[in-house]
C-alpha cells in the first residue's frame, strides 16, 4: 500500500474528503517522526511501538575491494508490532 492508497483508505472510512484524510495521515507521520527525533518512543495500543534503536560501530568488509572499514555509530528507527497486529496477520 502506498501513501496515496492509505490516504484513499482512511477518506473512505472515515468519509472524510482526501484532503482532510491527507492532512490528518501527514500529521501523524510528522508526529510520530518529531517524537522518534526527540528521543521518545510512540506506543498505539493493538497497534505497536515506533523507538529509536542504537547501533554500535562494527568492523565491515567493502566486498568489492575486501578492504575492512569501521562502519560508524548509528540510530536507526525500529518498529515493534503489538500483540493484535501480530493476530490478525496469523489468522
Amino acid at each position: 500500500m502506498t501513501k496515496t492508497e492509505l490516504i484513499s483508505a482512511v477518506a473512505e472510512r472515515t468519509e472524510m474528503t482526501k484532503k482532510n484524510a491527507e492532512a490528518a495521515v501527514n500529521a501523524v507521520v510528522a508526529s510520530i517522526t518529531d517524537a522518534l527525533v526527540s528521543g521518545e518512543k510512540v506506543a498505539i495500543a493493538g497497534f505497536g511501538t515506533f523507538e529509536v534503536r542504537d547501533r554500535k560501530e562494527k568492523q565491515v568488509i567493502n566486498p568489492q575491494t575486501k578492504e575492512k572499514m569501521i562502519a560508524p555509530a548509528s540510530k536507526a528507527p525500529a518498529f515493534k508490532a503489538g500483540q493484535a497486529l501480530k493476530s490478525a496477520v496469523n489468522k
